[in-house]
């Protein structure tokens, strides 16, 4: 039997498809935005005709990019960050997640609310500056990666998942003569994989878009991440780097073309991860709004 909608119910599906259409158009349309200027001749950016769609299709712009050492130096760094840094989160966020859960560690209220007071009160920005420069992390990659080794907002998420698994598997383990460290990675991590996949797209994302401990941290021109790259780049409207290559050359260029196609680059391999992880990231970020 075919339910039939009700005339209340027709319009409240209308109202969500032109609300969903407009939110999808705010997102959609600056990024479209993005690659028609990157696309475009520089006499048509110069113009202000370019909108949603690229005029005197160019694709210099993008030669440029793949050509520039520097762009690809910053790349590398932020990769390396990206990938030791998410490692680190993910290493400490679990350990120190799947201990909490438990209901027989002694003085696991107290550890609780430290973590939360850290998550209410957080470190000012200069005392935080003068520990990395006391412990001799400043131009290094390290400086981006160990003040943040772990976020307490993901480590209560993992904590709440460690809390759902079942008791009796872990008991029954122990039985077997399962040490709690074997039990953590052969057990409860593979367990886990949901949110440990959202938890993974969390840490990475945030790894690859943070600019601002770096810009307080790093100070040597080798040592850029790709976001305080794109930052000189574009609000520091810095773009000696990328036309010092063209000088003795008849290439014409337009920086916001030359801009807006560093930026796509920079922006496409983070987009590229989601599909393929997509199935477990929607079912870690539904974790508690179901219960059986």
């Amino acid at each position: 039997m075919r339910y039939r909608l009700t005339f209340g119910e027709k319009v409240f599906d209308a109202f969500n498809y032109i609300v969903l259409l407009i939110a999808c158009a705010a997102v959609m349309l600056p990024f479209l935005n993005i690659i028609a200027s990157s696309l475009s001749s520089p006499e048509a950016l110069i113009r202000g005709e370019v909108t949603f769609w690229p005029k005197g299709l160019n694709v210099t712009n993008y030669q440029v990019v793949m050509e520039n050492k520097v762009f690809w130096r910053s790349f590398g760094i932020t990769l390396f960050i990206v990938v030791v840094g998410t490692a680190v989160n993910m290493f400490m966020t679990v350990v120190t997640a799947y201990p909490l859960a438990k209901q027989g560690l002694k003085g696991k209220n107290i550890i609780l609310l430290l973590i939360v007071f850290t998550m209410i009160f957080q470190a000012p920005m200069i005392p935080t500056y003068l520990i990395v420069k006391n412990l001799h992390l400043l131009n290094t990659v390290w400086a981006l990666i160990i003040p943040g080794a772990i976020s307490a907002f993901n480590m209560f998420i993992c904590l709440t998942f460690f809390r759902s698994l079942p008791e009796e598997l872990f008991e029954a383990a122990r039985v077997d003569g399962m040490k709690e460290f074997s039990i953590l990675w052969r057990i409860a991590v593979p367990l886990s994989t949901p949110i440990m996949v959202t938890l993974i797209l969390f840490y990475a994302v945030s790894h690859w878009n943070n600019y601002f401990a770096a810009l307080l941290y790093i100070n040597d021109f080798k040592q850029r991440p790709l976001q305080l790259y794109l930052y000189n780049l574009i609000a520091q409207f810095n773009m000696n780097e990328e036309m010092a290559s063209l000088v003795e050359s008849n290439v014409v260029l337009s920086p916001q073309g030359l801009q807006m196609a560093t930026i796509l680059v920079a922006t496409v391999p983070i987009l590229l991860v989601y599909p393929f992880i997509q199935k477990h990231f929607i079912k870690g970020a539904l974790i508690g709004s179901i219960k059986e």
